[in-house]
């Protein structure tokens, strides 16, 4: 008898196994057969030894027989012996027999879901997997994987076959996880990503969601009980009917930088891509999508070019906010009057200029104070009246204007305030465009 089932008869005779868990200790040897088909060859080519053996007069035969057919309730070798086996298979206690039944319950747990692959995941209980870990660790097998590894494959098998869809390692639609011996079910749908550009219409929107500081978004007197301190944001207007539409737990809205609360976003409008979590739908009518977000941001918030994204984009949108190029106008007053010529000069000293620009007074709240080098590739100066005038800036994103034009007390070096001599502010500021290559 071969080394191989020399160890299989020494594994059954002290625990009876079902198929699947004894062609697992083995899983490493073979291909193209499934654990439950491997364990069957092994018990019935151990089953055809001990029945020659025992044709042989040999009593090991017998005693082969009757580990199979007492021990483990091998029919063919209990059949031998005229007499019915034991069951039970001492890993998984016959659970693996049941396989089906647990993919029929995660197909239902997958009603209602739109989804093209998914992937299952399993958590094997401590009681099950310290069973196999002995048995393994007493007869040393080398070639088996685990119980987790045959649980997930087989149920998924099965899945895939009841609902014609993939199984999908690296980007499935959805995982569910099957608790074994259970009986938990979790579904957990991947996020959708949605990527768009939004133009801000009105001044007076911040892009997010501003919780009231005073109640932390619990709502109190102040805020009047709305736990915000604008009524609305472009957040909400845009992820409000994806939310509706698409189903899901929850959003977040991904942008690319961010324009001032009293800022317009127009031109061809700023990138964003929003996440959805646990979307019930992920094939939405993006058409649709567009026409009901720009209905019901009603002229304040417009959105254009969606379409369907995904987790590397929304990295491209952080990074090349940093250094995507943007351009503003900008209405600025001035504390004296200024000529042609003095202006002329302005425009021309802040064409290809580099900013050195500390964190401005009025973020340092909430962002680190640090010095910042920006590009500013273009200025051009109109003159509006003797005290106005407006500019158009096509800068490095992550340039603070509103400083590039006061200087923020010495923070931002050059500006157009030290340029000019004189007391500058920005009064009115529009992004005209972002070009982030996305």
């Amino acid at each position: 008898m071969s080394v191989i089932l020399e160890k299989v008869r020494s594994l059954l005779e002290k625990y009876p196994l079902c198929d699947s868990c004894l062609g697992r200790q083995f899983g490493g040897l073979a291909r193209g057969v499934t654990n439950k088909e491997r364990g069957a060859s092994l018990k019935l080519v151990l089953t055809m030894l001990a029945h020659l053996e025992l044709k042989k007069g040999s009593p090991s035969g017998a005693e082969t027989l009757k580990v199979l057919g007492e021990n483990v309730g091998y029919p063919p070798a209990a059949n031998l012996l005229s007499r019915t086996g034991k069951g039970g298979c001492y890993i998984c206690g016959g659970l693996m027999e049941r396989l089906g039944e647990y993919a029929e319950t995660v197909v239902k747990s997958l009603e209602g879901y739109d989804y093209r692959s998914f992937l299952i995941g399993v958590r094997v209980s401590g009681e099950l997997a310290e069973r196999e870990d002995a048995v393994k660790s007493e007869f040393g097998v080398e070639f088996g994987e685990s119980l987790k590894m045959e649980v997930s494959r087989e149920i998924g098998k099965q899945v895939s076959k009841i609902t014609g869809k993939a199984v999908e390692f690296s980007k499935p639609d959805v995982v569910v996880t099957v608790e074994f011996p259970g009986p938990g079910i979790e579904v957990k749908p991947m996020p959708l990503f949605i990527f768009g550009r939004y133009r801000k219409l009105a001044r007076g929107i911040p892009q997010s969601k501003w919780d009231c500081v005073h109640c932390r978004g619990k709502g109190c007197e102040i805020c009047h009980w709305t736990g915000k301190i604008y009524p609305t944001s472009v957040e909400e207007i845009v992820t409000a009917p994806i939310l509706r539409l698409i189903g899901g737990k929850c959003t977040k809205f991904h942008g690319a930088g961010r324009e001032d609360v009293d800022a317009i976003m127009g031109g061809n409008g700023r990138p964003f891509v929003v996440e959805v979590k646990e979307p019930k739908f992920r094939e939405p009518d993006l058409a649709a999508l567009e026409n009901e977000i720009n209905r019901t941001g009603e002229g304040k918030v417009e959105v254009t070019s969606l379409r369907i994204s995904d987790r590397k984009t929304v990295r491209k949108l952080k990074e090349g906010a940093k250094v995507a190029e943007k351009t503003y106008r900008a209405v600025v007053e001035l504390d004296c009057e200024k000529s042609e010529e003095e202006l002329q000069s302005l425009e021309k000293s802040f064409n290809g200029c580099v900013i050195n620009q500390l964190t401005p007074n009025r973020v340092l709240h909430r962002r680190a104070d640090r010095l910042r080098l920006k590009k500013v590739h273009e200025m051009r100066v109109t003159k509006i009246d003797q005290r106005h005038l407006e500019l158009i800036v096509r800068c490095q994103g992550g340039l603070y204007v509103k400083e590039l034009i006061s200087g923020d007390g010495g923070r931002t070096v050059p500006s157009v305030s030290e340029k000019l001599g004189c007391g500058a502010r920005c009064t009115e500021l529009d992004v005209i465009a972002v070009n982030e290559g996305v």
